[in-house]
């Protein structure tokens, strides 16, 4: 039997991270997928001859540069292309440009009120301040507030000099920011409502919550706390689709004598007088290895991989109740060529940006009561890219490649499995959303993928098809993510870890789980760190 020093469970992208980072330490690292591929949700898949699909994350912009270095992704095949801006478009034919030049932004806005145009510098300068104090804490493990240990005590006295740094007014607008509502959060800078809306997307993607929901104004700061090129909040596309992400991370793990195993479903973590011993897979093999990283989701790594005769009673209650609730679908679609959008007209740059299609809150929080109501929003907010105007690598000259992210979409329709009936119609609103604004649209449809958050559980391995592991609010952030007692990457067995989505500091293709989480194997082992970041380090 081959022994390993480190076992990894799920080959996405924060899985790979982990299994690079210990492999370039030195030890003998194995990952492990179900699936006949390795990425997770973050793939390149060809699902129609000639297409390529991003089909379940579709961009790039919170990839960490320290890990993008650190691993060398540029030498195994990586390159962010940066995307053009946005737009939304309104019901009654105009359009509110989210332009990259901040000048040529503010004179959109303008269109619609003067004063959300000069409103608009000031809340992109409180953002920002919002952005730079979370990003200093993404390549660092949380502390335990409720511990004495040196290293936790420092680290509190960081997060408490990060925060002095915003001054006293900062500190109180800080503390209200994480508590409130996109939509109020708004409300204090804009007074326009189609302005609001441009900006309010962003608060509820992937969330199980309203724009009037407290809390959502925080999960707008962690759409905006990336970057491209340097660029903070800029966005863009893995050239050959978001596959060319974790292919990037296996090629500088394998380059380093990692190894990667598909078609490896692992049954059960192995673990004796409370010690990891390996893992058991589907099959029946055995493999053993004194250290297992889980990738998967909490609620997936106590309640299905570990037994739970042996976990104490009350992690089990909190494994039970962690939010991970889905809200999103996703439908990728092969296109004859470019469709037309009348209100912006032909070769509009803003057609390689995001575009948007509600343009008030009302509509966004109307689309809210229908997945309340157990069904998908009847009128949807979408998040739709065409990254083969940018990317020409993902479709065959002049075709196109079009994605959709889809809010609401709730797990189960009316307390029911989602049937192909459903499926179809929920392909139908989407496609009657898209017509509104795109009169020849359905024309040039070829192909069209359809995934609800019962194909993202059932093939990506993701709960109810929760796109971070675990929704983005107060409750479940810093040193409460997943809960307290387990922020700090260490599971209830020793030699267990948590590198995942569902750890600090969360969802999205950041990486900063994984790596985080290697750094805190090497520090047990006091092996010299490879990872970037660390406990207190100023």
């Amino acid at each position: 039997m081959t022994r390993y020093d480190v076992i990894v469970v799920g080959a996405g992208h924060n899985g790979l991270t982990s299994a690079a980072f210990l492999a370039k330490s030195g030890l003998k690292v194995l990952v492990l997928e179900r699936n006949p591929y390795f990425g997770g949700a973050t793939v390149s898949r060809e699902l129609h001859t000639g297409w390529m699909y991003s089909n379940c994350s579709y961009v790039c912009g919170l990839l960490r540069p320290e890990i993008y270095r650190s691993l060398d992704l540029g030498r195994h095949g990586l390159q962010i292309v940066p995307y053009g801006g946005g737009v939304g478009f309104t019901r009654d034919g105009d359009v509110l440009g989210g332009y990259v030049d901040k000048e040529v932004k503010r004179r959109e806005i303008a269109r619609y009120s003067t004063k959300d145009s000069d409103a608009y510098l000031r809340y992109g300068r409180d953002v920002m301040r919002q952005c730079r104090l979370v990003r200093s804490l993404l390549m660092r493990t949380p502390p335990d507030p409720s511990s004495l240990k040196p290293r936790d005590l420092k680290e509190m006295l960081y997060i408490a000099g990060e925060f002095g740094k915003l001054g006293e007014s900062s500190i109180y607008d800080t503390l209200r920011f994480y508590t409130m509502s996109i939509a109020d959060y708004l409300g204090e800078y804009f007074e326009n409502d189609t302005v609001k809306a441009n900006f309010a997307g962003s608060g509820i993607i992937g969330t199980a919550l309203g724009v009037y929901s407290p809390g959502t104004a925080y999960v707008l700061l962690h759409h905006y706390m990336g970057d491209v090129d340097g660029q903070m909040g800029a966005w863009g596309f893995a050239r050959g689709g978001m596959g060319a992400v974790s292919q990037a991370i296996a090629h500088s793990l394998q380059s380093m004598g990692g190894e990667i195993r598909v078609n490896a479903s692992v049954a059960q973590i192995m673990t004796h007088h409370g010690k990891v011993k390996g893992v058991a897979l589907d099959n029946g093999d055995e493999i053993e290895a004194p250290i297992v990283l889980s990738a998967l989701d909490p609620k997936r790594t106590f309640l299905g991989l570990l037994s739970e005769q042996s976990l104490d009673a009350a992690l089990v209650k909190r494994a039970r109740h962690f939010k991970i609730r889905g809200s999103s679908g996703k439908i990728n679609i092969a296109l004859d060529g470019l469709p037309s959008f009348p209100a912006l007209g032909p070769n509009h740059p803003l057609l390689a940006g995001d575009m948007h299609f509600l343009d008030s809150l009302e509509r966004f929080e109307r689309a809210y009561d229908d997945f309340k109501r157990g069904t998908w929003s009847k009128d949807p907010y979408l998040d739709l890219l065409m990254p083969s105007v940018t990317d020409p690598t993902m479709a065959p000259p002049g075709k196109h490649f079009m994605s959709v992210f889809v809010q609401y979409v709730p797990a189960l329709i009316d307390g029911r499995a989602w049937t192909e009936a459903d499926r179809d119609a929920f392909k139908k609103t989407v496609f009657a959303q898209i017509s509104r604004y795109s009169p020849d649209f359905e024309k040039l449809v070829l192909h069209a993928e359809v995934r609800t958050p019962q194909e993202l559980e059932s093939e990506v391995g993701l709960t109810e098809g929760n796109i971070f592991q675990g929704e983005l609010t107060f409750d479940q952030l810093l040193f409460n993510r997943p809960f307290p007692g387990f922020a700090q990457y260490r599971g209830p067995a020793k030699g267990l870890y948590l590198c995942g989505s569902g750890s600090h500091p969360g969802g999205g293709v950041m990486a900063a789980p994984g790596a985080n989480a290697a750094r805190e194997v090497l520090l047990d082992l006091r092996r010299p760190t490879t990872v970037p970041g660390s406990w207190s380090d100023d």
